[in-house]
C-alpha cells in the first residue's frame, strides 16, 4: 500500500489523553501507513490507516477480541500493545480517506529486523510462545480468517499445478528441477494438514507471520515484550508458527540469495528458538513430535508459492528484478534439503531442549 498523509485530526476521533500537537512516520511495514501521535500530556499512540484490502470489519472484530484478551490474561497487560476505540466507542473510525485504528505505544520499546545473536531469537521465541500460551483457552474457532487457506499446503500445491498447466509466462519450461523438486515432496508437505484433519493437532489462536520484526524488544535489556502486528491471527497449528519463524531466522542466507552455497540451516539458532519456544508455550507431544517437520513444510510452502507466482509471472509478490521470485523459491528449496539433510540432529535439539 503507497504511504497516504494522515491527517493529525483523525486522532481526535479516538480516546486519547490530552491533544494529539505531533505526528510522525514509524517503522517500514508493507501493509499498513503507521504512525505515531504525540499529545501535549506527552503520552503517545500507534495510529494506523488500514490496508484497503482486508475486510475491516472482521479483521478488527478479530484484533479487538484477542487485545481485550491478552489485557485480561497478561501479568503485564501495560506491556501489551492495547486497541484504543473510538469516542463512539467503536474499534476503528472511517471516513472518505479511508479506514483507521489505534494502539497504545509501548515505551522504551525497538523492534529488530534481524537478532544480533541467538539471545535475540530465543526472546523472540519466548515472545510467541506467551503469545500462544496466553490465548490457548481463547475460542480459535470464532476468529475470521483473514487470508482464506493461508497454511494449507496441499492447496498450495493445487495451485502450482494449475500455474504450470496455464504457463502464463512460459517461464514454466525453464524451472523443470524446481518443479520437480516440489512435486516429489508433495505427500509429505500434506503431513500437517491431514494431522489436523484427524484431529490429532489441536487448533490454536495462531500469529501466521513470526518473524523476529513482529516483536517489540525492550531498549535497555533487549527482553522480548510482547508480539505486535496482528493482522494475520486466526485458527491454525503452532508448527506453522514454529516453522516460519525458524524459516526467517535460522537461516543463514537472505530470501533471495544467489549464492546457494551460502544457504543452511543454523543449528544455534535452532536450538536458541525451539528451548524458547517449548519453554514458554504449552505443546503437545503430537506438536513436540512434528515441530522439525513445521520447520521444513513451511519452508516448501513459501518455495512453493514463490515457484507458482514466478510461473504466473509475478502477479502476487512485489519484485525488484524479474527473477527475484525464482530465486527466492531456490533459496527456500535449498533450505528444505538443508534441514532435510539435518533432520536428525534437529530432532536431537528438540528432544534435549524437552528433557531441560
Amino acid at each position: 500500500m503507497k504511504n497516504i498523509n494522515i491527517d493529525i485530526s483523525i486522532a481526535n476521533n479516538f480516546f486519547i489523553k490530552g491533544k494529539p500537537i505531533s505526528i510522525n512516520q514509524h517503522g517500514n511495514g508493507h501493509i499498513n501507513n503507521t504512525t505515531i501521535i504525540t499529545t501535549d500530556q506527552n503520552i503517545k499512540y500507534i495510529l494506523q490507516r488500514i490496508n484497503d484490502a482486508f475486510d475491516v470489519n472482521k479483521l478488527m472484530d478479530n484484533i479487538n477480541a484477542i487485545t481485550s484478551f491478552l489485557a485480561l490474561k497478561s501479568d503485564s497487560p501495560d506491556r501489551q500493545m492495547k486497541l484504543i476505540h473510538t469516542i463512539d466507542d467503536k474499534n476503528y473510525y472511517s471516513d472518505a480517506t479511508g479506514n483507521y485504528r489505534m494502539f497504545s505505544f509501548v515505551e522504551d520499546s525497538i523492534c529488530l529486523d534481524a537478532p544480533k545473536d541467538e539471545n535475540d531469537f530465543y526472546q523472540s521465541a519466548l515472545a510467541f510462545g506467551e503469545f500462544q500460551k496466553l490465548l490457548e483457552d481463547f475460542p480459535a474457532k470464532t476468529l475470521f480468517e483473514p487470508i482464506k487457506d493461508f497454511h494449507n499446503t496441499p492447496n498450495r500445491y493445487k495451485l502450482l499445478k494449475e500455474a504450470i498447466s496455464k504457463n502464463l509466462s512460459g517461464r514454466a519450461d525453464f524451472v523443470k528441477e524446481e518443479i520437480d523438486f516440489a512435486l516429489q515432496r508433495e505427500e509429505f508437505a500434506g503431513t500437517l494438514e491431514k494431522l489436523k484433519n484427524d484431529g490429532e493437532l489441536p487448533i490454536r489462536v495462531t500469529h501466521n507471520d513470526t518473524k523476529l520484526n513482529n516483536v517489540l524488544f525492550d531498549k535497555n535489556d533487549r527482553k522480548a515484550i510482547c508480539v505486535i502486528d496482528l493482522d494475520t491471527v486466526m485458527p491454525g497449528l503452532s508448527l506453522y508458527d514454529f516453522g516460519d519463524a525458524i524459516r526467517f531466522g535460522a537461516s543463514t542466507s537472505s530470501e533471495d540469495e544467489h549464492d546457494l552455497s551460502k544457504v543452511t540451516i543454523d543449528l544455534g539458532m535452532f536450538r536458541a528458538f525451539t528451548k524458547g519456544y517449548i519453554n514458554s508455550c504449552n505443546l503437545t507431544d503430537n506438536e513436540l513430535k512434528y515441530l522439525v517437520h513445521g520447520a521444513i513444510i513451511i519452508t516448501l510452502e513459501c518455495g512453493v508459492r514463490f515457484l507458482t507466482d514466478y510461473i504466473d509471472g509475478d502477479l502476487y509478490f512485489k519484485t525488484t528484478y524479474d527473477e527475484q521470485n525464482l530465486a527466492r523459491c531456490r533459496t527456500q528449496f535449498k533450505l528444505v534439503s538443508e534441514m532435510e539433510k539435518n533432520f536428525d540432529k534437529l530432532q536431537q535439539i528438540v528432544k534435549e531442549e524437552c528433557k531441560k
